[in-house]
């Protein structure tokens, strides 16, 4: 059985994770006066270059003949997945903004609205849509139709469901909040990163070493999250993760007032 209070927790982050996006996208539109169609090609980006085009080449290399090698060595397995977010996710936000964008003033507003898009649209998918349905997922434990759900999936495809059916009967409040946590500092991590590659983009010449730097950023940010997930607790680990992202975002400030 889901405690009821995982579920109470669950439909609460299920809520925030759809809001929190909608509602700073709104009040930068209303607010700020922001182009609702710069937040939405921040949230095409993202699912083109991390939901499609990186996952399709996951695919080719973890299935592949050296994909073993990898999942099996932590650090490897670290660095590929860390590099792999950097290059697909600020790729697609260099060519997004430098190709998108042309008609947005020089200024921080566009790439704070890009970053809005971006980050939120990873927030409301991976966050918003997860809870949901891990929420689904809990009622049918609940209401003993577990059986039901195993009889949809592969039989190779077991072992890997029971595991996500333990693993939301044993969790407790307390990762769920975390869960909430690590979302948001994701999104600061991505309003930097965003106001980063933005001033890349409309500046250009020697500020372009600012879009290496915010692929070396997020590969680092990625990569450490995995390689310390193990060796230290997860509230340490949201701290590190925490500063991290209000670092890059104090860079991202700073560099944008160069517009």
């Amino acid at each position: 059985m889901v405690p009821t209070s995982s579920l109470i927790l669950m439909g609460v982050n299920a809520l925030l994770g759809i809001v929190i996006p909608i509602c700073l996208s709104i009040y930068l539109v209303r607010r700020h006066h922001a182009r609702i169609s710069t937040i939405l090609i921040g949230a095409a980006t993202f699912i083109l270059f991390a939901l499609v085009l990186e996952s399709i080449l996951h695919q080719i290399v973890l299935k592949g003949p050296h994909g073993a090698s990898i999942l099996n060595h932590p650090l490897r397995y670290a660095l590929y997945g860390g590099l792999a977010a950097g290059l697909f996710e600020e790729t697609g936000r260099f060519l997004s903004m430098k190709f998108l964008m042309k008609k947005e003033p020089s200024a921080a507003l566009p790439g704070v609205a890009y970053g809005i898009g971006h980050g939120g649209a990873e927030m409301l998918v991976i966050f918003g849509i997860t809870m949901i349905g891990n929420l689904a997922v809990s009622f049918l434990i609940n209401s003993g139709q577990a059986d039901a759900i195993f009889a949809k999936v592969p039989a190779e495809a077991a072992p890997q469901l029971q595991a996500q059916l333990d693993q939301l009967q044993t969790m407790g409040a307390g990762t769920l909040f975390i869960g909430l946590w690590e979302r948001l500092s994701a999104l600061i991590l991505h309003l930097g990163l965003s106001l980063m590659v933005w001033t890349a983009v409309r500046k250009g010449g020697k500020w372009l070493w600012l879009f290496p730097a915010a692929i070396a950023l997020h590969a680092l940010v990625d990569a450490g999250a995995v390689l310390l997930q193990k060796s230290v607790g997860m509230v340490p680990l949201e701290l590190i993760i925490t500063a991290e992202a209000l670092a890059v975002a104090a860079l991202g400030y700073g560099v944008s007032k160069k517009l």
